[in-house]
């Protein structure tokens, strides 16, 4: 009798497998997801995001911005790069709009490169400034791709503490 109990209750705990249809549809949507990431990250490409430059900035500045922050941190790339701005905005402020940090800008320039060229001196340079005050520059990825990389970053995280012991 007991055996039977626990016959019914192990039915109870399992999950109903998915048919091979359901297989195949759920990979389906699974790749469709992964080519609009992979669009949108190609979209993105050339974007810079530039985190922490105060709001009293006017909207028409904005488009200079990024050659003030080249001009002040990295002199030398004002020579070797022609930094074009191709379209210029702030991320709006989807969490809280009373928060006071400043919203984000998105920076759209003609080639990747010049984009790699800039992020690679920031990482090398570590703080990096505008008129004083530190910024962060870093490429702009689809929410999805962020939202990865934060995700493995907590791993990463992990597995650097067990390697330092």
């Amino acid at each position: 009798m007991e055996d039977r109990k626990n016959q019914v209750k192990d039915l109870e705990h399992k999950e109903p497998e998915d048919t091979p249809l359901q297989k195949l549809e759920g990979k389906r949507i699974q790749k469709n997801e992964d080519n609009v990431r992979n669009l949108w990250n190609n979209f993105k490409q050339t974007n810079i995001r530039i985190m922490g430059v105060p709001e009293d900035e006017r909207e028409q500045d904005i488009e200079n911005i990024l050659k003030e922050i080249v001009t002040e941190n990295f002199p030398h790339l004002v020579k070797e790069l022609d930094l074009q701005v191709q379209e210029a905005h702030r991320t709006p402020n989807k969490r809280n709009p009373k928060k006071t940090t400043p919203r984000h800008i998105i920076i759209k320039i003609p080639r990747a490169k010049d984009k790699e060229r800039i992020l690679k001196e920031a990482r090398a340079k570590k703080v990096v400034t505008y008129k004083g005050a530190p910024i962060r520059l870093s490429a702009d990825f689809s929410t999805e791709t962020m939202q990865a990389r934060r995700e493995w970053q907590e791993i990463f995280k992990v597995i650097k503490t067990y390697s330092q012991r």
